[in-house]
């Protein structure tokens, strides 16, 4: 077991050598850098959004039909990769304003857009049906080429969700017929032509040729943050089919990043990484990573992207199940090889599973001792200052209790001497033992109180309100709350504390059973909760 433990190690920390250059490193920081500070690019994307939405209202009072179609055209910018539901709100706002704006080419880009929110989502139907109700005969060569590699996109994810032999080399067909029409039209000295190269010769299995596009792209343009996510993430996907997993490990983390500089939630980059990661064994990462994918395809409610993730979560967290078959695998085929070693095989496997469940029940045991030694601990530590309180309340009381008697008895004796017994008869009526008491319980109240200074709150919680012990003005405790100071000090001896507080046992067993009677939890329990009171 010790040397399958040792080979496991070893292959998962070779794996982590490959990937883990100085640079990859670097990049990886930066990555959960800007995760650290995701909330913000996303608050400052909020402000866009909110500045747009006073426009809009501004628009809506002048009745300006061209300046509301463009804010809504700027909000569904917004939102097309952050949020479906508003995105999809917003483009529906534009798809209804359009007819009125009097421009047939507001009005196809509009539902350009609208079949752009509907891929997004992954309705790839309801997108190609409202990309095909479109006549661009008439459009700008910009609104073209807009509506050909929109519905190029369409397809080639359509292609990549079925996955299908038959249909999936239909759909990709149709895209690249799609694309080329977009090539056609643009200038080769724009970025939207060298992104749709990139893509056209990926689809052609030109790799490197596409690496080369995209490289072009995003070193000779100032492109957008989230056109530079989509060409760096397209990088690292051919990367993978090269098998040049490093370098897609690096621009896939540039993807990811930019992807959190641009606030965008439809997004592949950060769940192509995790595997990416997973696969060279950084597990912890991969499982991080794979958990933000999940969080932002629901919050995007990208259907296709969740599927996508929901298919890679659960491999990341069974990846330790995954290192055990892996070498069961490999013992078996062992075993086909020196076929008479089979049966130790299977015994070996046996002990280990054995030796597993041993070790999980001794893992088990030592954690609850620990768990019950760091009571105990915590218990002790909670008596002997409780004790050292009380010692020294109990020397003061004593020494000032000696003190008084010491005076009492000079004062009785000089009476007796001078046979003054009037006055001695005076002395000891006025002696007032009730206030001696009161003090008693007074000096104890504040002890306790250091002590415990939430116990009248947290037993006041064992309660409805109406029920609850409301304390007079000056009072610490009173008599019901010191019958349980009392316990929870370890006084359990009913007879104890009815001399104590000067009452009768009866007494004491009547003013349990009252508050026991009103409690809101089990009674039963109601002791044990007394005594989970922390102290301090």
């Amino acid at each position: 077991m010790n040397y399958r433990l040792v080979f496991i190690v070893l292959c998962l920390f070779c794996n982590l050598i490959a990937y883990s250059s100085v640079e990859t490193t670097s990049l990886l920081e930066k990555l959960d850098e800007h995760l650290a500070v995701k909330d913000d690019y996303i608050r400052k994307k909020q402000e866009r959004i909110d500045d747009l939405m006073n426009r809009v209202s501004t628009a809506k009072s002048r009745i300006d039909l061209s300046e509301l179609y463009r804010l809504y055209d700027l909000l569904h910018d917004e939102y097309k990769s952050f949020t479906y539901d508003s995105a999809f709100a917003y483009v529906n706002e534009l798809n209804q304003i359009a007819p009125l704006v009097n421009d047939y080419d507001k009005l196809v880009h509009a539902k350009i857009k609208m079949g752009f929110t509907l891929l997004s989502s992954g309705l790839f139907k309801e997108s190609l049906d409202t990309l095909k109700s479109i006549d661009i005969s008439s459009c700008s060569v910009q609104t073209r080429q807009e509506f050909y590699s929109i519905i190029a996109r369409t397809y080639y994810d359509l292609a990549d969700y079925d996955n299908d032999v038959y249909f999936a080399g239909i759909y990709r067909k149709i895209g690249n017929q799609y694309l080329d029409s977009a090539i056609a039209i643009l200038t080769e000295d724009t970025p939207d032509y060298w992104a749709a190269m990139g893509l056209r010769r990926m689809k052609a299995n030109n790799l490197q040729g596409s690496i080369d596009a995209f490289n072009f792209l995003i070193s000779k343009y100032n492109i957008s943050a989230h056109l530079y996510a989509i060409a760096t993430s397209s990088m690292g996907y051919i990367y993978t089919l090269m098998d040049r997993d490093n370098e897609a490990i690096d621009v896939l983390i540039k993807a990811a990043i930019a992807d959190i500089v641009s606030s965008t939630r439809e997004t592949v980059a950060l769940r192509n990484l995790a595997v990416l990661l997973l696969e060279k064994g950084d597990v912890d990462r991969a499982y991080r990573y794979i958990k933000i994918a999940l969080e932002d395809a629901t919050f995007y409610n990208a259907r296709h992207r969740k599927i996508e993730v929901g298919a890679v979560l659960p491999i990341i967290e069974g990846e330790r199940l995954r290192i055990v078959e892996l070498q069961k695998k490999k013992l078996s085929r062992y075993s086909i090889v020196v076929t008479i070693l089979s049966s130790l095989v299977l015994l070996f496997f046996m002990i280990i599973f054995l030796q597993l469940r041993k070790l999980m029940k001794i893992r088990k045991i030592l954690q609850e001792t620990n768990k019950n030694l760091q009571e105990m601990n915590q218990k002790l530590m909670e008596s002997n200052i409780i004790k050292e309180e009380y010692i020294g309340y109990f020397f003061t009381i004593n020494s000032e209790f000696i003190e008084k008697l010491e005076s009492y008895r000079k004062t009785i004796l000089r009476k007796i001497a001078t046979r003054q017994f009037e006055d001695l008869e005076n002395i000891i009526k006025s002696t007032d033992l009730k206030k001696e008491r009161e003090d008693l319980y007074l000096n104890f109240d504040k002890i306790f109180m250091k002590l415990f200074p939430r116990f009248v709150d947290e037993f006041n919680t064992l309660f409805n309100e109406e029920d609850r012990i409301q304390l007079k003005h000056g009072e610490l405790l009173n008599a019901d709350l010191r019958i349980f100071a009392l316990m929870r000090l370890g006084i359990t001896d009913s007879e104890k504390i009815a001399k104590f507080l000067d009452f009768s046992v009866n007494t004491i067993y009547t003013y349990k059973t009252k508050i026991k009677h009103k409690t809101i939890i089990d009674r039963d329990t109601f002791d044990e909760r007394i005594m989970k009171i922390k102290a301090f």
